[in-house]
Parts: C-alpha cells; sequence; structure tokens
C-alpha cells in the first residue's frame, strides 16, 4: 500500500562536536533499577561545523547503570557560544542530553577503565536537546538533534547532527 508519502529518511547534518572534561563520578550505590552515579561536568570546548566555544563547568550526567549493563544517561549542562555558523556571537545555551550506552561486558570493562575504546565497539547515542534566549538561534529550540558518543578517560565526547 502506498501513501503518496516520500519513503525518504531524514539527513543527518553535522553541527558540533562538543568535549566535555569529567571528574570522579560519585557513586550513589545500587537501587532498585541499578547503580546510580553523578558524573560531574568540569569544562570544555564545543567545536564544529555551526558551533565553536566552551563548556561551562557546573553540569553533571545523572546515570543509572542496569543489572543488564545498559547505562541510562541524564546531562544536563550550558554552553558558552562565541560562534555559530561563522558569525561571532555571545550567547549561553542549556543543554538536556538524554540517551544510553551499552555493549560486550568486556569492551565496557576496558571503557570503565579509562581506556580509548574504539566507538564503534559499543552504543553510545543522546538525544540533545538545546535551549537558549539569544535572538540568533532560535533555530536550535526548534531543531531536533541526535548524537553519538564517545567515553574517554577523562572526557565524553558528543558529536551533534541536526536531523532535517
Amino acid at each position: 500500500m502506498t501513501t503518496g508519502f516520500p519513503a525518504t529518511p531524514p539527513v543527518l547534518s553535522p553541527v558540533a562536536l562538543i568535549e566535555a572534561e569529567i571528574g570522579t563520578p560519585q557513586e550513589l550505590g545500587a537501587l532498585a533499577d541499578g547503580q546510580r552515579r553523578i558524573i560531574p561536568i568540569l569544562g570544555g570546548r564545543v567545536s564544529g561545523a555551526r558551533l565553536a566555544g566552551r563548556v561551562l563547568p557546573g553540569g553533571a550526567d545523572w546515570q543509572t547503570v542496569r543489572p543488564d549493563g545498559l547505562a541510562e544517561i541524564e546531562a544536563r549542562y550550558t554552553l558558552a557560544l562565541t560562534e555559530v555558523d561563522g558569525a561571532a556571537v555571545d550567547a549561553l545555551v542549556d543543554i538536556r542530553n538524554p540517551g544510553m550506552r551499552h555493549g560486550p561486558a568486556e569492551v565496557l570493562a576496558r571503557v570503565a577503565a579509562g581506556e580509548d575504546v574504539d566507538p564503534s565497539l559499543y552504543y553510545f547515542r543522546t538525544t540533545p536537546r538545546f535551549t537558549t534566549g539569544h535572538p540568533a538561534l532560535g533555530w536550535m529550540n526548534r531543531t531536533l538533534f541526535v548524537a553519538r558518543g564517545r567515553r574517554l578517560a577523562a572526557r565524553v565526547e558528543i558529536e551533534v547532527f541536526a536531523v532535517g
């Protein structure tokens, strides 16, 4: 059955690479739904196709690692952007970034140990939501984004794409 609606998938356009420096996880312990921890975000930088700036200190990533090894992620932090689409700006942007990470137990053990593990060996995806009051950045409030992540010893890299 055809509906006349084109069967073409959405297009992903590169937006930025967010490199968030992280602190020592604060382990809350085992709860009914899994191991809880809070990982402080200490700062970082933003670079890429559309955005440049820095990650401000003070955010965090709240995680629940379920018994099956899946990490449910809920990160929230602030960007201080200095450039958008090649133009200078001075803008603060709030990010709420839920997602998940999972993979083979031996790969996740290497990630947890701080090793530089090929990100194709595990699944780390998020759906960042940007919010800002800057008049030139309204498009960020009205666009859906997806991202793939990579966990390193002292930072997390989030490669963000706009869904078109």
